[in-house]
């Protein structure tokens, strides 16, 4: 057995071959509360997601931030530079080319003198720079969390489990920006699933499906892995203030896109009877899912699984997929490339140019033009 220390607690290391979610990575540290260790020993955390209803805020927030970036790509385009300071550019750079001829050595190389960095220069730049690492263990007094005790009875609160930091196959337990930009349009269009029967692909902590959940009539959450199922269900029960006004209802079932078939073991925890199946296959009118496009595997896998479900609906269906694009440097490419976002836009083709009697599917993209209901950095990679 392996001692661990309290100070090895309170000061978590996070390997590399573990990935962190940029919603977790940027949320304030006060919100990473443990709660659990799951069935596999992983900590567990509650993390608080507030709604904003009044989206004429965030908007006009939003056209300060990007009037303020148009004035800054100005300057630094050199749109309002005055006379001045382009004599003071030229003079500059007279300077720093006389200065470079002087730091070269004989072989022509650039040789760089850095000066000692000085206990001043150190606390300035902890004064600019805001540390983004986050804190996954907190000690706190009784009343530390009470603030957050009295927004949980609030209708404008999503309450999420989840974990940090995880390996590659346990991403699906953390909250990701995609899964935000779902619920939002969710939000933005609300009237549009009212009474619909849906199902998600990949729901992973289940906050799309709850956000899917207050407006529609019937959500299956689906993924696999009992205890990711077993902290999708619970992050369920957490918010069913949510979807109680509205009567909606999110069932979390196993759906393995590897294999053919849904589950239909009754010893098996998750697992779907006959009747459910039934009611998806005669009901569903809308399926989504968000992030799931991060191994060419799973994104074939996934297709398979679509083609298969749409095949068997009785109503024509709409499926909203939302995703990052995660920019890389390869050296095979030798360039900034994202190969998981070609392989689901290639994918995507093909099942759109699908020769099929029965089915016929239609692309179309959706601009990111409507409003912001939660609180994350909606990035153009989005």
């Amino acid at each position: 057995m392996v001692d661990v220390t309290e100070e090895e607690m309170d000061n978590p290391t996070f390997k590399r071959d573990t990935v962190l979610s940029d919603v977790h990575l940027h949320c304030p540290n006060k919100r990473h509360l443990m709660v659990r260790l799951n069935a596999v020993g992983q900590p567990v955390f509650l993390s608080y997601f507030k709604l904003i209803w009044n989206t004429e805020d965030s908007a006009s927030e939003k056209h300060v931030r990007e009037a303020t970036t148009e004035r800054e790509h100005k300057y630094r385009s050199g749109d309002e530079l005055c006379d001045k300071d382009r004599n003071n550019l030229k003079k500059e750079r007279e300077l720093n080319s006389e200065g470079v001829e002087a730091l070269l050595d004989d072989d022509g190389d650039l040789e760089v003198v850095r000066r000692p960095r000085s206990a001043s220069d150190l606390e300035a730049e902890d004064l600019l720079r805001d540390r983004v690492y986050p804190v996954i263990l907190m000690k706190a007094k009784e009343d530390a969390f009470e603030d957050e005790e009295q927004e949980c009875t609030c209708s404008d609160v999503v309450k999420i489990e989840h974990t940090m930091a995880t390996p590659l196959e346990d991403v699906g337990k953390q909250v990701w920006r995609a899964a935000f930009l779902l619920a939002d349009y969710i939000l933005f269009i609300r009237d549009t699933f009212r009474c619909c029967s849906v199902l998600e692909l990949g729901g992973g902590t289940g906050i799309t499906s709850i956000i899917m959940g207050t407006v529609a009539k019937r959500v299956y959450c689906t993924d696999v892995g009992e205890d990711l199922l077993a902290m999708c269900e619970q992050n369920v029960a957490l918010n069913k203030h949510l979807m109680e006004p509205g009567r909606g209802e999110v069932k979390v079932k196993e759906l393995d896109w590897l294999k053919d078939e849904f589950c239909t073991d009754p010893e098996a925890p998750y697992s779907w009877s006959d009747e459910e199946i039934a009611d998806l296959h005669d009901h569903c009118t809308v399926i989504m899912a968000a992030d799931v496009f991060y191994d060419d595997d799973l994104t074939d896998a996934l297709f398979r699984t679509l083609y298969r479900i749409t095949r068997n609906l009785r109503n024509s269906c709409t499926v909203y997929l939302a995703l990052e694009k995660r920019l890389n440097f390869t050296l095979r490419h030798m360039d900034v490339t994202c190969e998981a976002y070609s392989h689901f836009r290639n994918t995507l083709h093909d099942l759109e140019n699908l020769q099929d009697r029965k089915m016929k599917y239609t692309v179309e993209p959706i601009k990111l033009d409507f409003c912001q209901f939660l609180i994350y950095e909606r990035i153009e990679q989005l």
